[in-house]
C-alpha cells in the first residue's frame, strides 16, 4: 500500500514537471520569435517616416541575435545529447565535476565580499551624476509633496518612504535605492543557497545578476528603484526561514510597485513546492492571499487608484507585449543566448527531484507572460526595467542547475 501510495505520489510529480515545462517552454518559445524574426510579430507591417518612403519590412528577416541563438543552442543541446549517451566520457565526466563542485563557508564569504567591491567600486561614481531618465522629474516632483501623514490613494508610498529617507539620511535620493541593490545580490546569493543548499551556486547566480545591462542599468536610479524586486525576492526567502514575515514582506514589494500583485500565483507555486511542512505551506498561502484580498477590498472602498487602466483588450497592444522582450533585453546576451536550455535545463533537475527547477520555470514564464498582458488590458507601457525580476531569476535558475539532488 505504502508502495503503491509512493509510485503514485511519483506519477503526479512527473505530470506536474510536465505540465510546467510545456506551459513555461510555450511562453520562452513565443517571446523568442522576435528575437529570431524581429518583423514577424509586429503591430505594423509599413515603417512610415515623414519625407522617406514608406517601408514594408521583411517579417522572415533574422535579427541580429538569431545566429548566436542558434549556433549556441546546437552546441549546448548537443553536448546534453552526447553526455546522456555516454558517447564521449571527457564531457560526461565534465559535467559532472561541475554539478558536484562546491566551495567552503570561508571562499563564499570571501567570493562574495570581492564581488561586493569590485561592484561597488564600479557603480559609485553614478551617485553624484545627474538622472537624466524620463520618469525623474516626475518622481522627485512627488516627493516634494508626498508625507506620510498625505497618504490617501493606493501609490508606491514604501518606495516614496525609501527614497524620502535617503535625501533625508543621506542628502541623495540615489543613495537607498543603490543600498537596495546590493542588498538584491546579496538575497540573490542567500536564496539561491537556500534551495540549492550549494554555496558555489549562490556565487554562480550573483556572477550572472551582476553582468546583466538592465540591472546595471536600473541599480542606482531613483526612477526604477529595486525596492519591490527586493522586498518580493526576501517573501520567497522568508517562506522558508521566518514564515510569518513573508506575506509581510511580499505586501511591502506591492508598496513598492502595484505591479507585484501579478506574481501571486508564481509566489503560491514557489511556496507549494518549497522543502517545508505542509502546515506552513498552507498558511503562507492562506495569509498571503488574504493580505491581497483585504488590500484590494480596502482600495476598491476606501482609496482612489491614481493610474487610470482601459477595460478593453487590445491585440495590437498585446503584440507589442511579446516583442518587448526581443528589443528591451537585447543587450543581455546571457539572457538571449542561453534561455532556452535553461528551461529545458530546469525541466531535466525538476524530473531528479530539485522541486525548484519548476518553481523558476514558474516565475521566469510568468514574468515573461505578465508583459503582454500588461499592455494588452492596460494603458501601461512594458518598461525595460519591469525586466529585472527575470534577469534575477534566470540567474537564480542557473544555480538551481547546480543543486543537490535528492531523487
Amino acid at each position: 500500500m505504502l508502495t503503491e501510495s509512493k509510485s503514485t505520489r511519483r506519477i503526479n510529480s512527473a505530470v506536474i514537471s510536465w505540465i510546467v515545462f510545456l506551459f513555461s517552454i510555450s511562453i520562452v518559445l513565443i517571446s523568442f520569435v522576435s528575437v529570431i524574426f524581429p518583423a514577424l510579430i509586429s503591430t505594423s507591417n509599413t515603417i512610415t517616416i515623414p519625407g522617406i518612403k514608406s517601408v514594408i519590412p521583411d517579417p522572415l528577416e533574422l535579427g541580429v541575435w538569431s545566429g548566436g541563438i542558434i549556433i549556441s543552442n546546437g552546441i549546448i543541446f548537443g553536448l546534453l545529447l552526447l553526455h546522456h549517451k555516454k558517447k564521449i566520457r571527457s564531457i560526461s565526466t565534465i559535467f559532472e565535476k561541475i554539478f558536484l563542485f562546491e566551495i567552503s563557508k570561508k571562499i563564499a564569504f570571501v567570493v562574495m565580499v570581492v564581488l561586493l567591491i569590485i561592484y561597488v567600486s564600479v557603480t559609485v561614481g553614478e551617485l553624484t551624476t545627474q538622472e537624466n531618465l524620463e520618469d525623474y522629474v516626475g518622481v522627485t516632483k512627488r516627493l516634494d509633496t508626498w508625507s506620510i501623514d498625505t497618504i490617501s490613494s493606493f501609490e508606491p508610498h514604501v518606495r516614496y518612504f525609501m527614497l524620502s529617507s535617503s535625501m533625508i539620511l543621506f542628502g541623495s535620493y540615489k543613495i537607498m535605492p543603490f543600498l537596495a541593490s546590493i542588498a538584491l545580490l546579496i538575497m540573490t546569493y542567500i536564496i539561491t543557497n537556500t534551495i540549492t543548499q550549494k554555496r558555489f551556486a549562490g556565487i554562480v547566480a550573483v556572477i550572472i545578476l551582476l553582468q546583466s545591462s538592465v540591472f546595471l542599468t536600473y541599480d542606482t536610479t531613483v526612477s526604477y528603484t529595486n525596492f519591490w524586486i527586493l522586498f518580493y525576492l526576501t517573501s520567497l526567502y522568508m517562506a522558508y526561514r521566518f514564515w510569518p514575515l513573508s506575506p509581510i514582506s511580499y505586501l511591502l514589494s506591492i508598496l513598492s510597485k502595484a505591479l507585484t500583485i501579478a506574481f501571486l500565483p508564481m509566489s503560491i507555486y514557489f511556496i507549494l513546492r518549497s522543502q517545508i511542512s505542509k502546515k506552513r505551506k498552507i498558511t503562507v498561502s492562506g495569509i498571503t492571499i488574504g493580505i491581497i484580498l483585504a488590500g484590494g477590498i480596502a482600495s476598491i472602498g476606501g482609496f482612489s487608484v491614481t493610474q487610470d487602466t482601459e477595460e478593453r483588450f487590445s491585440a495590437k497592444e498585446f503584440q507589442m507585449g511579446i516583442a518587448s522582450f526581443a528589443y528591451q533585453l537585447r543587450f543581455d546576451g546571457l539572457v538571449m543566448l542561453f534561455m532556452i536550455p535553461l528551461i529545458v535545463g530546469l525541466f531535466i533537475v525538476s524530473k531528479n527531484g530539485v522541486n525548484h527547477g519548476e518553481s523558476i520555470m514558474v516565475l521566469i514564464s510568468g514574468i515573461l507572460l505578465i508583459a503582454p498582458i500588461l499592455t494588452g488590458f492596460t494603458n501601461q507601457t512594458n518598461q525595460p526595467h519591469r525586466f529585472v525580476p527575470l534577469i534575477v531569476f534566470f540567474s537564480i535558475g542557473v544555480g538551481v542547475l547546480l543543486s543537490k539532488r535528492h531523487g
